[in-house]
């Protein structure tokens, strides 16, 4: 009966390794680029995306478990850019993983073809937290996530190439579904088109120039630096002279300094979502604008 046991529990044992046979295992940096990896991956993906969605992509705490996820890791995505630069590149290095370093089959990186807004011409570190390459959050626009998808079946054809043609696929119909709810989110946001309003921090470039908002000042009165008193009086005032209904900032911000110009000027302060996972109803990256363009619609009407 032992004998019996043993063997079955071998048998068990192959067919789960069989099962996992031929399954590409991937690490993201973001949730973003994990929701993209798994609709053009399909059953041929196992992904893993270590920001969490309400979480500052810029500043995430080294774990030895993302060390031993990469270490096994196929394929390896990046957002790219400076955008992980505080964390990515040494936990890439400790995976002593050959096949996902820079350079390899196994790395992507998502900003490959991206038309990047506000590259500085002169870097200035008085001016605050200023992005090298550029804005690094153009995931926030849509026509962007297409991009993003392109490098991602280009990174996923390169070591499985058997599976190309199911890769193209699952691109095509990624880059069908966002332009038809790009139809949808336009139509949403067209009677907004102008509209003024004020951010916590410059993340929101790429969203606001497609769905044509135009964001007058910013919480923070230089990228990074916290909102200060004199920030939050010239805010005020340009909120109530341009009687600017909305305050947009992220999850991982303070809303303290949205609050308190709210109570002053009657904005609303509203929480949009950075990334996949944000909150519990943003679970893929066509949830993303949906939740947030409905957000913004409900606080503008």
């Amino acid at each position: 009966m032992k004998t019996k046991k043993i063997i079955l529990l071998g048998i068990f044992i192959g067919i789960v390794n069989f099962s996992k046979a031929g399954i590409i295992r991937v690490v993201t940096t973001t949730q973003d680029t994990k929701s993209i990896t798994e609709f053009i991956g399909g059953n041929k993906v196992d992904v893993f995306g270590i920001a969490t969605g309400y979480q500052n992509p810029h500043f995430v705490d080294p774990k030895p478990s993302y060390i031993i996820k990469l270490s096994n890791a196929d394929l390896f995505v990046t957002l790219g850019l400076d955008l992980e630069a505080g964390w990515s590149p040494s936990l890439l290095a400790s995976s002593k993983n050959k096949k996902i370093q820079k350079g390899s089959d196994g790395y992507v990186d998502a900003s490959v073809g991206i038309k990047l807004m506000q590259v500085p011409s002169a870097i200035n570190r008085a001016e605050g937290d200023i992005h090298i390459f550029g804005n690094p959050h153009y995931w926030l626009d849509p026509d962007n996530g297409k991009q993003i998808a392109k490098n991602i079946c280009s990174g996923l054809i390169r070591i499985s190439p058997e599976n190309k043609s199911f890769f193209e696929a699952n691109l095509k119909s990624f880059d069908d579904k966002i332009d038809l709810k790009m139809k949808e989110w336009l139509v949403k946001m067209a009677p907004y088109k102008g509209t003024q309003v004020i951010a916590y921090h410059n993340e929101w470039c790429y969203f606001e120039t497609h769905f044509g908002l135009k964001i007058i000042d910013f919480l923070e009165p230089k990228p990074g630096i916290p909102p200060s008193p004199s920030q939050l009086v010239k805010v005020i005032g340009e909120v109530n002279t341009n009687k600017i209904k909305v305050i947009i900032s992220s999850p991982y911000f303070t809303t303290s300094s949205a609050e308190m110009v709210g109570k002053q000027t009657g904005a609303k302060p509203v929480i949009l979502a950075t990334s996949v996972g944000a909150f519990d109803s943003v679970k893929t990256y066509f949830d993303l604008f949906d939740y947030n363009i409905t957000k913004l619609t409900e606080a503008l009407k």
